[in-house]
């Protein structure tokens, strides 16, 4: 589990073909790396990935075809500046939200304006994915805990303050981009459970 508060940005060092699917080299940058351990999950643009090698400034992750097709991780090119948040300890303070690191779908950046300080940024997004967003819900953009805004047919928007923007790859993300979408735990647990 993690909590969509984004610990440090990196980049993608190197991508490797292995066995039909991929191996992915994170440089970890600015992400405290001092304890890793091998097999630890730490999310990657809101995805969740296993720690299969590691050294002191960068790690190894495998990612499955399904993984690859389903996220944004794919299409990355060799540089690409990466949210990276290592998984919640028991003992740590919830500051964002639940994440499970399972991203919902992709989305995409409709547009970025200027609101004093802050940012809003509109984000296009699945007609099934709608359903689960809801105007002051949560929702995970790339990693990125964030609280929703606005919502209609087409996608949502929300509000991003200067730390946000500065301490993410937002700073690097711009319109057309695609985006990894994690809609809030709790909508998904309460349409199964209304199931009949």
């Amino acid at each position: 589990m993690f909590t969509g508060i984004i610990e440090g940005v990196g980049r993608l060092a190197h991508t490797e073909s292995r066995g039909g699917d991929v191996r992915l080299t994170v440089d970890v940058g600015t992400l405290a790396f001092d304890s890793v351990k091998l097999g630890e999950s730490i999310a990657v643009n809101g995805v969740c990935l296993t720690v299969v090698e590691f050294d002191a400034s960068s790690f190894a992750a495998d990612a499955s075809n399904e993984t690859l097709s389903l996220t944004t991780l794919g299409a990355l090119e060799t540089g690409a500046v990466l949210n990276l948040e290592r998984a919640m300890r028991p003992t740590d303070r919830l500051g964002g939200h639940l994440v499970s690191g399972h991203v919902d779908g992709l989305g995409s950046v409709a547009s970025v304006t200027e609101d004093a300080r802050a940012q809003r940024w509109r984000f296009n997004a699945p007609a099934p994915l709608l359903r689960y967003i809801a105007k002051k819900g949560s929702i995970c953009v790339d990693g990125v805990s964030l609280t929703v805004n606005e919502v209609d047919a087409e996608g949502f928007e929300v509000a991003l303050i200067p730390h946000t923007v500065a301490n993410t790859a937002f700073a690097q993300t711009g319109v057309g981009d695609a985006v990894n979408l994690e809609i809030d735990l709790v909508a998904r647990y309460v349409e199964r459970l209304l199931a009949k």
